[in-house]
């Protein structure tokens, strides 16, 4: 995953910033501006979570399918069919979801929400998906070090949709995907901010891991399991204040933008046609 890079002596910072809610002479909540937050590696925001309070997926994870099961047969179809995709929107799609810098990364669930995520318009929500990035992704890595699975590229040797990446990808180990469980941990935040939208939310937050394997980097299996860590983030961020706090302020703020009617910036329908090539 190209968003962090982790050696086994890196250390996560422990940096909770509290965001100020104050109230109005009038008894409501004003929702104040998100405070600065340090980055963990260049351009990536330290999480709301401890180290030691995420997820251990070592713990809740199984092993990668065994060569020769019905589930290792299912990720080898599953890798050819979305190889037939290259040259597709579909694997278009795939290219931007893999960017997971700021602010191109904020882009990914706009259509599905139906309006602009842009740190002007809606810093809190623009807060939440830069800080639980850290959470979701980092709650892979157990796992990861543990297996250390190899990447689809590696053994078909078939490019992926970012060259770039490979050399460190052959080193990070496919199971389970990160980018997956940091897509579906936005999904659901966003399901919770705008819960009258979140079969579409939902539906762009599986895609967006299924791209994984459209890119040729993830198994299949590898995003199943991605899906149930970007959960079991979700379910121990909500037992933070910090957290529940900034979820609060982003629910008002996109309740504002929607009465603005500000548009997303995204090409909604080219992403629409993609997402019903599949896989």
């Amino acid at each position: 995953m190209r968003y962090i890079r982790l050696r086994a002596t890196d250390r996560m910072l422990a940096v909770l910033v509290f965001v100020a809610l104050t109230m109005s002479c009038n008894g409501k909540k004003n929702h104040s501006t998100p405070g600065t937050v340090p980055e963990i590696r260049p351009g990536i925001l330290a999480g709301y979570l401890e180290q030691d309070a995420l997820p251990n997926s070592l713990a809740l994870l199984p092993p990668p399918p065994a060569e020769g099961s019905a589930a290792h047969a299912l990720d080898e179809e599953m890798s050819r069919k979305s190889l037939a995709l290259r040259g597709t929107p579909r694997w278009y799609l795939a290219i931007q979801d893999a960017e997971l810098m700021f602010p191109a990364a904020a882009g990914a669930f706009s259509c599905a929400l139906g309006t602009q995520i842009t740190e002007t318009n809606t810093p809190h929500l623009y807060m939440l998906l830069r800080r639980t990035l850290a959470d979701a992704g980092l709650s892979t890595y157990k796992a990861k070090r543990s297996y250390q699975r190899k990447r689809p590229f590696m053994v078909n040797k078939e490019p992926t949709c970012t060259l770039e990446d490979e050399e460190h990808l052959k080193k990070d180990g496919s199971c389970p995907s990160g980018h997956t469980a940091l897509g579906w941990a936005w999904a659901l935040i966003l399901s919770e901010v705008a819960p009258e939208r979140a079969d579409v939310i939902l539906a762009r937050g599986r895609a967006f891991g299924e791209s994984r394997v459209v890119c040729n980097v993830h198994w299949y299996s590898d995003v199943v399991e991605g899906r149930l860590m970007g959960a079991a983030t979700v379910a121990r961020l909500h037992a933070d204040s910090t957290f529940a706090a900034e979820l609060e302020a982003a629910e008002a703020e996109f309740a504002n933008l929607r009465a603005k009617g500000l548009r997303p910036l995204h090409d909604c329908q080219t992403e629409a046609t993609a997402l019903l090539l599949g896989p």
